[in-house]
């Protein structure tokens, strides 16, 4: 029993460190659209702790990073839908990296996916609730008059340099952080 205690207050603790971590990075904006989204590393530390922990920690450390996004960093919404799927719901899927936990070479996949899930919850918003802005013209891609399109270009014009950040970060830590990566410090 006092070890079950011990890895709870353990992940508790790791978790709040690195949601707070990734809150922190999410202040370094290597660039910023202008209806939201932007390129920042504050994604790995959620993606890393997921892969440690698991599923359903990592989602709850994906939906607490949303909440912060949404009351600290001033957060870019049209009403409630908004907020809902553009923070809360948008970061949580980031967690999915859980699911492969203890895998070797599980951050990868887990990147993969957990941005996979961010982009297509930002997929639906721009389709449900920021279509109300069409024709819209986003620089380098040109007007759109689709939706659907829009969407997936401007979505896709920061989730995918996110996720190649995610993993570029990934890549040179691996092999010094290979223990931690696969939970090895963790006591089973």
């Amino acid at each position: 029993m006092k070890n079950k205690a011990h890895l709870h207050i353990r992940a508790l603790c790791e978790g709040a460190i690195l949601v707070a971590l990734a809150f922190v990075l999410s202040f370094i904006k290597l660039y910023t659209l202008p209806n939201g989204g932007s390129l920042t590393p504050a994604m790995f530390p959620l993606l890393l702790f997921a892969l440690r922990w698991g599923l359903s920690r990592g989602l709850a450390a994906g939906f607490v990073f949303g909440l912060l996004q949404l009351l600290f960093d001033g957060a870019y919404a049209w009403g409630w839908e908004s907020m809902l799927l553009d923070y809360l719901l948008a970061f949580t899927p980031l967690g999915l990296a859980g699911l492969f936990k203890g895998k070797a070479w599980g951050i990868f996949p887990g990147t993969a996916i957990g941005c996979a899930a961010r982009f297509c919850v930002h997929y639906i918003s721009g389709v449900t609730i920021y279509r109300i802005v069409q024709p819209t013209e986003l620089p380098g891609f040109g007007m759109f008059s689709d939706a659907a399109l829009y969407s997936l270009a401007y979505n896709g014009s920061y989730m995918l340099p996110n996720m190649l950040l995610a993993m570029l970060l990934a890549g040179v830590l691996y092999v010094p952080m290979k223990r931690y990566f696969a939970g090895n410090d963790i006591l089973k």
